[in-house]
């Protein structure tokens, strides 16, 4: 196996671990979409560029980005 490969599977491996150690909903969605990013490298080095875009589109900016619009307004209806 190319040793490329192998470092960007651990690093998968690793991000996903951070993802499940983090319980903050708002810290979960910043290592989601940097766990979205890392597979979307993992996709382009196993040569899926189309599973890559679509990865990154979806798993690095919109997941993330509907996360955060969701923490957002559940904190502002609460009371201080």
């Amino acid at each position: 196996m190319d040793p490329l490969l192998t470092v960007a599977f651990v690093m998968v491996a690793l991000a996903g671990g951070a993802v499940v150690a983090v319980r903050d909903p708002l810290e979960q969605s910043i290592v989601v979409g940097f766990f979205g990013l890392l597979l979307s490298l993992l996709f382009t080095l196993l040569q899926a560029p189309d599973v890559a875009l679509s990865e990154m589109v979806v798993g690095a900016v919109a997941f993330p980005l509907m996360v955060l619009i969701t923490v957002a307004k559940t904190r502002t209806g609460r009371r201080q």
